[in-house]
């Protein structure tokens, strides 16, 4: 489940990069990291942008009042989930219910987006063209590294990698897997629709979206609720891509992905199981001591 948030949340947005730390659940270094995501999120927006002199500490700001809320808001839901999680983890369990924890999160992260909105229109709005092409230049360099981790090599070479990738997320979960399991997730993943061609064809649209966004912000007279308005229209076409085709293609993956977790999960011994939910338990002890009252850790000033 955690693989899928974060996958979900590679989008080319400001709006959800501040998001990005809040889902560190997975990480053993989660106390550490989101204690400190408001300070670590804005170095690694401003590696996007550049923040001028005015912008830095409106972009601080934000970002530890946007944690603060996230913090106090979110962090016990996700601690119920983990909770809830153990027990669900011991049993059987559906695609249909699979692909509704995935609908919960969701919910979580729209509630996270809207938080951010108002902020990001704001920053977003004092972008100059130097800093939206300093965007561009990121993109530039983070498709060459999709290019070199994702599509380099032969479609077979790039379904061992695929095969191999997904056999250790399982085992990071699960523990050993025996050869029974090992091969069905060979025969998995082989069937699988996903096509990574598809998939970059959608990303490079919502970069290109997303630039477009960041230009129309900067428009003069453009109110913050028309403002706003755009931002909130072009996360919707992340959910619901404006391509008919892509909307079809993610439908019939999300469902394989779901009964493909469920297929699996199925497999699971007792002792495998068992692996998994001292998993979740330990996520969420980590989220349980991140809700004590401890302050973020602020975003230090910057002496020029």
């Amino acid at each position: 489940m955690i693989d899928m948030i974060k996958s979900s949340l590679r989008l080319p947005t400001i709006v959800v990069l501040a998001l990005v730390l809040s889902t560190f659940a997975g990480c053993s270094v989660m106390r550490l990291g989101y204690n400190q995501a408001d300070y670590l999120t804005y170095w690694w927006l401003d590696g996007f942008v550049d923040f001028n002199d005015a912008q830095k500490p409106r972009t601080r700001e934000a970002l530890t009042q946007w944690f603060a809320w996230h913090r106090r808001a979110h962090l016990p839901e996700y601690a119920n989930l983990l909770a809830h999680a153990q027990n669900l983890v011991a049993e059987d369990i559906t695609a249909e219910r699979t692909c509704g924890l995935w609908t919960e999160v969701r919910g979580y992260m729209d509630e996270a987006f809207e938080r951010a909105i108002p902020s990001t229109v704001e920053i977003a709005s004092t972008l100059t063209p130097q800093q939206i092409q300093n965007i561009e230049q990121r993109y530039i360099k983070s498709n060459k590294e999709f290019h070199d981790e994702n599509l380099r090599g032969d479609a077979s070479q790039r379904l061992k990698k695929s095969i191999k990738r997904t056999v250790e997320r399982a085992e990071f979960f699960y523990g050993d897997l025996d050869n029974t399991q090992q091969e069905l997730i060979t025969r998995l993943v082989t069937l699988s629709p996903y096509d990574v061609n598809i998939w970059n064809t959608e990303r490079l649209r919502r970069q290109q979206d997303f630039m477009q966004v960041l230009r129309q912000l900067r428009e003069n007279g453009l109110s913050q609720e028309k403002a706003q308005a755009r931002l909130r229209a072009y996360v919707e076409r992340i959910h619901r891509s404006p391509n008919d085709d892509y909307r079809k293609y993610t439908e019939r993956l999300s469902q394989y992905n779901c009964a493909f977790v469920s297929n699996f999960h199925g497999t699971t011994s007792a002792a495998q199981r068992k692996h998994a939910a001292i998993k979740f338990k330990g996520w969420e002890s980590d989220i349980r001591a991140l809700l004590s009252p401890v302050r973020t850790a602020g975003l230090p000033q910057i002496v020029h």
